[in-house]
């Protein structure tokens, strides 16, 4: 019986479970402007995944890289919920470089 298929689905599970978590609190801590951030890390981590001669550490690495892709795409959504006083606001966030720049970028949805 090959368990490889199984572990490699729980994982994901997890790593989408703690995504949940990650989002909420950068959000909260740092702002929706982190996102161009948070995606760039994201494909990084998923180029990276190709490179792991080690099967588990392609598919953790592309599978945390694929929560930060999605991540970056809920953080406007989220400040949304926040406002909305489903989530604790933070009005003391910590500011990004280059924050007018990224203003100007139109927030991604999936």
């Amino acid at each position: 019986m090959n368990w490889f298929g199984f572990l490699v689905g729980l994982v994901t599970f997890v790593v989408i479970g703690l995504g949940f978590v990650w989002v909420i609190r950068g959000e909260r801590y740092l702002g929706y402007l982190w996102w161009p951030y948070f995606m760039a890390l994201g494909i990084v981590l998923v180029i990276i995944s190709f490179f792991f001669q080690n099967t588990w550490a392609s598919v953790l690495t592309g599978v945390i890289g694929g929560s930060f892709i999605w991540g970056a795409t809920e953080f406007k959504e989220q400040a949304i919920r926040a406002e909305l006083g489903w989530f604790p606001f933070n009005a003391k966030k910590i500011r990004p470089p280059f924050e007018h720049i990224i203003k100007k970028w139109k927030v991604p949805h999936l």
